[in-house]
């Protein structure tokens, strides 16, 4: 996660920047990136508070820690419209946390093919710069595109939620 000093400006401004990549036939891969004026401790609090998830992320109905201590297990249920059908996933995840800086999300078993997300956090001016990479290839066949332009579209708006959530400490 190394930053520009250009982008580090437009971070810090509020914008949430966004990079896709090629992932698989039928998946996708994102990372957007935001900046929170707030100390890291206190983000890292809020981010490893798993059952909040359902506050940050609209899509996710239900967020639930299965199994706690070093090797984390969680539960997550959420619910997509699309087009003409609506798609319910669930997924169990193994959760590994680095102290202060990371969190690492592996899928278990679930409605995808593949799933994992990476949580990255660093100190930045007054405040913490944090990264969420996404990378998951859904179990029906949609073109990588489509999943690419949704993930594009989807993950810098529930970062704006989960800033709004994170600042406003709801």
């Amino acid at each position: 996660m190394v930053w520009s000093q250009d982008k580090q400006r437009l971070l810090v401004k509020g914008e949430i920047l966004v990079e896709t990549r090629s992932y698989t036939t039928w998946g996708g891969a994102v990372t957007a990136s935001m900046y929170l004026p707030l100390v890291r401790s206190h983000v890292w609090q809020q981010i490893t508070d798993y059952p909040r998830w359902v506050q940050y992320f609209p899509d996710i109905t239900k967020s639930e820690v299965l199994h706690k201590g070093e090797a984390k297990r969680l539960y997550q249920a959420a619910q997509k419209a699309f087009f003409f059908f609506t798609a319910q996933v669930e997924i169990y995840l193994n959760v590994v946390e680095v102290l202060g800086q990371q969190v690492q999300f592996r899928m278990e078993k679930g409605t995808f093919e593949d799933f994992s997300a990476n949580l990255e956090l660093r100190d930045c001016a007054n405040g913490t710069l944090l990264a969420y990479t996404v990378q998951a290839t859904p179990n029906i066949p949609i073109p990588s595109v489509f999943i690419q332009q949704a993930m594009n579209l989807e993950l810098p708006a529930n970062l704006r939620k989960m800033r709004q959530v994170l600042c406003n400490g709801q």
